[in-house]
């Protein structure tokens, strides 16, 4: 990883915990099994790679570019994605842990999430039109004008959106998940 620009590398089992790496481009890099926790990878770019298996939990991502980055089964708690540069900010999610971390004023069209927790993360005033949240866990999510027009929340559950505050415009949620856009109102739904 001491090279500035890797090009179609594979990083398996290594551990970053707790180190500074920054300055740095990985052009289609695999990263499997790594330990990104409490480390602070700001400002490098990170274009057409993928995380499987990875802790990233605590990560620093200042001025960090995520382009077209996708993460499967990593563990990624209380990491601040609002810092990440937002030219290009293209991320997707399957079978992750995101508990505790913030998308606040990302724009995120189209973004997917499937099998993920995401308790109490925060998507104030971002932009997630035409996501899907696939069988994720939003329990304590912050959705607060929050753009989710088109979304799909058919199969999500435990989330609390209220349709006042938010652009829901086209969102599809299914009959059972009616509450989640209810619930400040206190009615019974049988």
């Amino acid at each position: 990883m001491n090279a500035l620009v890797q090009d179609d590398k594979t990083f398996e089992d290594e551990s970053y915990a707790g180190t500074t790496v920054s300055g740095r481009e990985f052009n289609n890099c695999t990263f499997k099994k790594c330990d990104f926790s409490s480390g602070n990878f700001s400002g490098n770019k990170f274009i057409d790679c993928v995380f499987d298996g990875c802790n990233l939990s605590l990560m620093k991502l200042a001025k960090c570019t995520l382009s077209s980055v996708e993460f499967k089964n990593c563990k990624i708690l209380g990491v601040n994605f609002t810092d990440c540069a937002d030219f290009l900010f293209s991320v997707g999610f399957d079978g992750c842990i995101l508990d505790y971390s913030s998308f606040m004023l990302k724009k995120m069209l189209k973004t997917k999430f499937s099998k993920c927790t995401l308790k109490e993360v925060t998507f104030t005033q971002a932009n997630l039109a035409g996501s899907v949240f696939s069988d994720c866990d939003l329990n304590g999510a912050v959705f607060n004008r929050t753009d989710i027009s088109s979304a799909n929340f058919i199969t999500a559950y435990n989330y609390d959106i209220d349709p006042e505050i938010n652009s829901v415009k086209k969102a599809s949620f299914s009959a059972q998940g009616i509450h989640g856009l209810l619930s400040k109102y206190q009615l019974k739904i049988v």
